[in-house]
């Protein structure tokens, strides 16, 4: 909470600083009521991802060119952009792209650089939250779907890592529309990553002449984020692409590439 005698920010728990001639709105030392290890605590990014930040993010090199990846080259530096300039920027993130190129590592990387600077951020998988709001329906659970929901809808910045929209059943759909809703009502951020793809990314090449889907770099076709959230009803999937930025990343599985070849289990 800000000091309500603050001179700096009167209590609002933002100051106004001169960047290059343009005013822009930071966080008031008085309203950092926790450190940012107590928030990094409160985020719940899973002890695999703990360690993702910017700085150690792999661009990859393409290996019939031998030049850097332009798709997670961009990508990062989209995040890096996002970190930096929040929370003056008009927009969340969406990461897609498929199985094991680095949105996640990019999604938490973004978290953790909002949580250094201050901000309440919280990462949620998508598919656990499901399950926990289903058990929550058991009469001997311990908590109820209001207070599961609670601190997905309150926290300033929300990672929903691995949404999927395969076939939603109306059950699915009143609870991901209750989210997104709640959050763009209030202008609250997200960052999303999905293994499907966005807008034109999931369509076939110009020049193909038809509708079929395009390609993973594992020859698997790629389903069209845009015609799933469709799915969901024209204004959730409308309020989706308002509320994020698309940031498609096409490489090589990380995992099977570097990290798989990297494994050792006895003496060379």
């Amino acid at each position: 909470m800000a000091q309500k005698d603050c001179l700096v920010c009167q209590g609002t728990g933002w100051k106004l600083v001169d960047v290059e001639g343009v005013k822009r709105a930071e966080r008031c030392g008085c309203g950092l009521a926790r450190q940012p290890i107590d928030l990094l605590r409160r985020s719940r990014i899973p002890p695999r991802y703990e360690h993702c930040t910017l700085a150690n993010f792999d661009l990859r090199k393409d290996a019939a060119t031998g030049s850097v990846n332009g798709y997670l080259e961009r990508a990062k530096s989209d995040a890096g952009f996002f970190v930096r300039e929040y929370p003056n920027v008009d927009c969340g993130l969406v990461f897609t792209g498929p199985t094991g190129v680095g949105k996640t590592h990019l999604a938490v990387a973004v978290l953790r650089g909002l949580i250094e600077r201050g901000f309440d951020c919280l990462f949620i998988d998508f598919r656990e939250l499901l399950q926990q709001i289903r058990e929550s329906y058991d009469p001997v659970a311990d908590t109820t779907e209001l207070r599961l929901l609670q601190p997905v809808i309150e926290t300033e910045a929300l990672l929903l890592d691995e949404l999927v929209a395969a076939n939603p059943n109306d059950w699915l759909k009143e609870r991901l529309a209750y989210i997104i809703n709640a959050r763009y009502n209030q202008k609250k951020v997200m960052l999303i990553t999905t293994t499907l793809a966005f807008g034109d990314a999931g369509r076939a090449p110009s020049g193909r002449g038809d509708s079929s889907e395009g390609r993973m770099p594992s020859g698997d076709s790629i389903p069209s984020l845009e015609r799933s959230l469709d799915e969901f009803g024209v204004t959730l999937s409308s309020r989706l692409y308002e509320m994020c930025k698309p940031i498609e990343i096409r490489a090589h599985d990380f995992r099977k590439e570097v990290k798989q070849a990297g494994y050792r289990f006895y003496a060379d």
